[in-house]
């Protein structure tokens, strides 16, 4: 609890005590003390619990922003006091109670706000306090906004990674939790990238920075955090507007209930009490009070978007959220988005030698390119990759002593553009590459009957067999949309600028609805709105994607979500929702968050609005009083409240 906090509940226990004791006073010794006395004793109880609302309604009216709960409470408590000081009752007890149990709500909301915040800066917990630069031989801790791009830094066991960059030494496990929701630590080794924000476990890392700390994902990250608030949903403007509008309106409503009746009886000639019908006033003001809407709202969505950062989901603003909970249809890119975007040979087919003698001459013949398809066959070699007797891989050999691309084997290195590469590999005349190159060799090749990218290899002027290499699907990408129709999507499409059979293999591989290959950025672009003219009114059209030629499409859509592990720079700054892990399962999650955030807000709408129309109804025919309407406001705000922290739990909306 704050000082603050504990300041208002030692108010709150004096002036309760206070407003207890001259209560009993009243009753003993009612008689015997003069009105004026009574007065002056119960101000002390009613200025000790609410000088504060007195003060701000005063700024309010002379800053001319008169309507608002201060007012109404100012207004309320005083009037009562007014009857009571009329009536010669001498009991205040009423006046003091409403700004009493008023208080103990605002302290019940101030630490159940400060809660909720708490939580949320706790798992969000990753700005980095200082970098370890070496200077004269010495570890120096600097502030991280002073290191340049290209530094080498120093991470100890226990420490956070400052700033973005690639480990240039040492072997160790980071804790991305913070980042990704996911509590399995991941190990890093020299060239691995990094990101900042995560934790280094246990062993001692040297890393050289890539980006300034700006520009680094943990200062991304907190900025999308700290400015999630600033986008207004749908709601939470509703709110505001209806507050705007409300508040007036029940002022001029209370007036009405004092003044119209009695003048009403007074012209049927009956003689009103005007001391009834100005209590039912009041009691109408503090009634509606619109304190549960104003809080809660934005409280649902804050709840929201800090529980869907704990699960590594990044939604940039409340009207995202809002947006995500509408998605019916999704449509997705390929390569990094539902596939790793990392190429695997996967297969060596109609080879005239032993499988691994072909992918070793290969391997040999693609080692000066740097080309992702020669890279992983190069890889593939130096793992120890085995395969059986029809060509499918079974598993990686444990021996990899003397693995090793020797460049003394190859020589007369020509690569062609767009069609392969030819060398002399152990004074072998090996060529390898697509259809193209077989052809211009005159070489007569077998196609493959499997789908994805074909090396055709040729010795001394023969064909040798084939290798199969193919972008490796995400192991949660089925699991990923059969999640998405269970959380309510109706459409998913995946679009892509690869050949329309290895786009469709995927698609039936992990169960998406439809598919548009051969696609170029702007081809994209006119598929999103061509989706977007078809999908149904009122839903929304999310786009995934990962790639610095997403960008346009992620703007364009409804809704983009981008992947922020791998993802680049571009797509992240484009997107709406950044998914820190890569992990398109986490896209039905963040859906059923914030699903279950508006369900919570339409609950808290319906629930003040309905508890406040029956007790306005109530207490303008005099069947409420000062308590009901003490429930009515203070009651509901805090039930409300109560709602809205729901929204910061997830895990049972994990699949």
């Amino acid at each position: 609890m704050t000082k603050k906090q504990k300041k208002m509940l030692w108010r709150i226990i004096i002036a309760a005590v206070l407003m207890i004791a001259l209560h009993f006073a009243v009753e003993a010794f009612g008689d015997r003390v003069h009105e004026p006395v009574w007065f002056f004793l119960y101000l002390i109880p009613y200025l000790t619990i609410g000088y504060d609302i007195l003060l701000k309604a005063g700024k309010g009216i002379k800053n001319r922003q008169v309507f608002d709960e201060n007012f109404l409470m100012a207004v309320a408590t005083i009037g009562a006091i007014a009857i009571a000081l009329i009536n010669k009752s001498g009991d205040y007890t009423e006046a003091i109670a409403v700004m009493l149990f008023y208080q103990i709500g605002e302290l019940f909301q101030s630490y159940a706000v400060g809660k909720s915040r708490k939580n949320i800066s706790a798992l969000m917990d990753i700005r980095p306090d200082y970098a370890n630069v070496e200077v004269d031989g010495e570890l120096e801790q600097v502030d991280p906004d002073e290191v340049e791009i290209g530094t080498v830094i120093t991470v100890k066991p226990g420490e956070k990674i400052p700033i973005d960059g690639v480990v240039v030494e040492g072997v160790s496990t980071l804790d991305t939790s913070a980042l990704t929701g996911e509590s399995i630590p991941r190990e890093v080794r020299p060239d691995d990238e990094v990101i900042s924000g995560c934790i280094n476990l246990d062993g001692l890392l040297r890393l050289r920075t890539t980006k300034e700390f700006g520009e680094s994902t943990v200062s991304k990250i907190l900025d999308m955090v700290e400015n999630a608030t600033s986008k207004k949903s749908r709601s939470e403007a509703f709110i505001s507007r209806f507050a705007r509008i409300y508040t007036p309106a029940v002022c001029i409503s209370a007036l009405a209930l004092a003044v119209l009746p009695p003048l009403f009886f007074l012209i049927r000639g009956q003689a009103p009490d005007w001391g009834d019908w100005v209590y039912r006033a009041l009691t109408f003001l503090v009634i509606s009070c619109p304190c549960a809407l104003v809080i809660s709202i934005p409280l649902s969505f804050f709840a929201g978007i800090g529980g869907a950062s704990r699960e590594g989901v990044l939604v940039k603003g409340s009207n995202y959220l809002e947006a995500l909970s509408k998605a019916q249809t999704v449509a997705f890119d390929k390569t990094g988005t539902m596939t790793k975007g990392v190429f695997e040979v996967n297969g060596i087919h109609h080879s005239s030698m032993d499988n691994e003698k072909l992918l070793e001459l290969t391997a040999h013949a693609e080692i000066f390119s740097t080309h992702p398809i020669a890279r992983s066959i190069q890889k593939a070699y130096l793992e120890g990759m085995l395969f059986r007797e029809d060509g499918e891989p079974v598993e990686k050999k444990d021996d990899l002593s003397g693995r090793k691309l020797d460049r003394e084997r190859v020589s007369d290195v020509k690569e062609i553009g767009g069609n392969g590469i030819t060398a002399i590999v152990d004074g072998m005349h090996l060529a390898a590459g697509n259809t193209r190159l077989m052809d211009s060799l005159g070489v007569q090749y077998i196609n493959c009957h499997e789908v994805g990218t074909i090396v055709h290899v040729a010795i001394d002027g023969k064909y040798a067999g084939h290798l199969l290499i193919s972008d490796v699907i995400k192991p949660t990408a089925k699991e990923a949309i059969r999640a998405l129709h269970d959380a309510g999507v109706t459409k998913t499409v995946m679009l892509t600028g690869d050949a329309k059979n290895v786009g469709e293999a995927v698609a039936q591989a992990i169960g998406i609805d439809e598919v548009r290959a051969e696609l170029l950025p702007g081809d994209k672009v006119t598929a999103v709105e061509e989706l977007l003219a078809a999908k149904p009114e009122r839903s929304v059209l999310a786009f995934v994607g990962d790639g610095i030629n997403d960008a346009p499409v992620l703007t364009r859509a409804d809704l983009g979500i981008a992947m922020g592990a791998l993802g680049s720079d571009a797509a992240i700054e484009a997107a709406d929702v950044v998914l820190m892990d890569d992990d398109p399962k986490k896209i039905a999650l963040a859906i059923r968050i914030a699903k279950k955030c508006m369900h919570i807000v339409n609950e808290n709408i319906i629930f003040a609005i309905g508890v406040k129309l029956i007790c306005l109804v109530l207490g303008a025919a005099g069947v409420a009083n000062m308590w009901l309407a003490i429930f009515a406001d203070v009651g509901v705000m805090v039930l409300a409240v109560l709602n809205a922290i729901r929204a910061l739990f997830t895990k049972n909306l994990r699949a």
